[in-house]
């Protein structure tokens, strides 16, 4: 029996990334696994096959995690389809980087659309499904810049500060419903993205980092199985940073 056999989880912009490596953790774990991707391509496919390869249900769906209808439209096939949604993961996402004077209106409102407005979308879905079978737990994935701001990321720290509030007053209007909402704030973790900055930048970073080490998917895996599992059934309302220590 793993932590979450039994339990059903849906989690965006899964088809890759942190996302992909949180899916796969709950599917080790027994969940039955649901995610949406802007598209389901060949990244998609390969990433259902992968999860289903552990003995789970798993399906991928092609949504506009930012579009309100489309989501109202997924989460209903969801449910259709695994029968629950005991598990959401907020971890869509994109970046548009700039700084405040050089930033399009554009350039904002992608970044809060996707990250932020997309968070209200499922959470506004799968709240009466969690409220009829009074249980459920809501991950949304922030990162450190939501707590502490960065040059340059004005709209993507603004959006990750949001996920952080709108778990905490989620996690106080429904938690009379047996329903907790809980934040991650990964850190400076190797991804892609981390992977394509010079390495000088890396080392630099690396450096600040008293566990010496950027973080893995993994890691971050960990510790949303540990929210979405019973082992936290008394968390809700928090905000943990995955940083290795960056910013203690």
């Amino acid at each position: 029996m793993g932590l979450l056999t039994g339990k059903t989880a849906l989690v965006t912009g899964a088809a890759r990334g942190i996302g992909k490596a949180i899916a796969l953790k709950f599917a080790s774990e027994g969940a039955n696994v649901a995610f949406t991707d802007l598209v389901i391509d060949e990244n998609g496919k390969a990433t259902e096959e992968e999860i289903a390869a552990l003995g789970v249900k798993a399906k991928g769906y092609a949504s506009n995690a930012a579009d309100f209808a489309q989501t109202e439209t997924v989460v209903n096939q969801v449910k259709e389809d695994f029968g629950s949604i005991d598990i959401l993961v907020n971890n869509a996402g994109i970046t548009k980087d700039g700084l405040m004077m050089r930033m399009s209106e554009a350039q904002w409102d992608a970044v809060i659309n996707v990250n932020l407005k997309s968070a209200f979308n499922f959470i506004h879905a799968c709240t009466p499904i969690m409220m009829r079978q009074r249980s459920g737990s809501i991950i949304n994935m922030s990162s450190v810049v939501g707590v502490h701001g960065n040059a340059g990321q004005c709209n993507y720290a603004a959006s990750k500060a949001g996920l952080i509030a709108l778990a905490k007053s989620i996690g106080q209007e429904i938690g009379s419903r047996g329903i907790r909402a809980n934040a991650i704030a990964p850190g400076f973790i190797d991804t892609a993205m981390t992977q394509a900055l010079p390495e000088d930048i890396r080392k630099a970073w690396i450096q600040n980092i008293p566990l010496r080490r950027a973080g893995t998917v993994e890691d971050i895996a960990n510790v949303a199985t540990f929210l979405a599992s019973d082992l936290s059934s008394y968390v809700t309302g928090q905000v943990i940073q995955v940083d290795g220590g960056m910013n203690m």
